[in-house]
């Protein structure tokens, strides 16, 4: 097969898997958050900023994790289409290896496992996550800015770009979720049940 084909297999191959962010070359290894306590984390957060993706189109998006036994939590999210129907997925994210609890793999349906980094957080405030896979000579990327309440501050903001920037990822490309109190109180009255 010419090396022609072969990239042009892989691109079709990427774009099937979806709309997500497509770079070429290998995914990055950053380093993710020390220490990272799963404790901590669970709980509510409010996306902020999000590469874009091809599975999640509404907005007032949420993520409730619980801790299911060590090394397993249970990941529920949640956000408003745009014909104001609250969708809502459960899920698990699972560490990988106990030695790196900030790498996990989430999945939803049965669908096979995608990489969950948390780059950073500090558990009260702000969580930044990032995951990559590699197809080839492509990657995708997703990344999300959550954070405890529907705002964070623009500092913030910046200093988790940066990290994202350093890593070579196209902060440019992030997109914000409204978290509009009004817009969004269907998703915060809401009953959840996941489909």
């Amino acid at each position: 097969m010419k090396p022609v084909q072969v990239v042009a297999l892989t691109l079709l191959s990427v774009v099937a898997i979806g709309a997500q962010v497509l770079r070429l070359g290998k995914c990055p290894q950053p380093a993710v958050q020390a220490n990272f306590d799963a404790n901590r984390y669970i709980g509510k957060w409010y996306e902020i900023h999000k590469l874009p993706t091809s599975f999640q189109k509404g907005q007032c998006a949420t993520a409730n994790y619980t801790l299911l036994s060590p090394g397993v939590i249970e990941v529920l999210n949640t956000e408003l289409l745009d014909n104001g129907t609250v969708n809502a997925i459960v899920g698990s994210a699972k560490v990988k290896d106990p030695a790196e609890p900030a790498k996990l793999e989430v999945s939803f349906n049965n669908s096979p496992p995608g990489p969950y980094w948390v780059l950073s957080t500090d558990y009260d405030g702000h969580s930044l996550v990032y995951g990559c896979t590699d197809y080839g000579l492509f990657r995708v990327e997703l990344s999300w800015i959550l954070s405890r309440k529907p705002t964070l501050s623009k500092e913030t903001l910046e200093k988790l770009h940066a990290i994202l920037y350093s890593v070579g990822v196209s902060v440019e490309n992030m997109v914000p979720t409204n978290q509009d109190e009004t817009y969004c109180s269907p998703v915060n009255q809401h009953k959840c049940t996941p489909v």
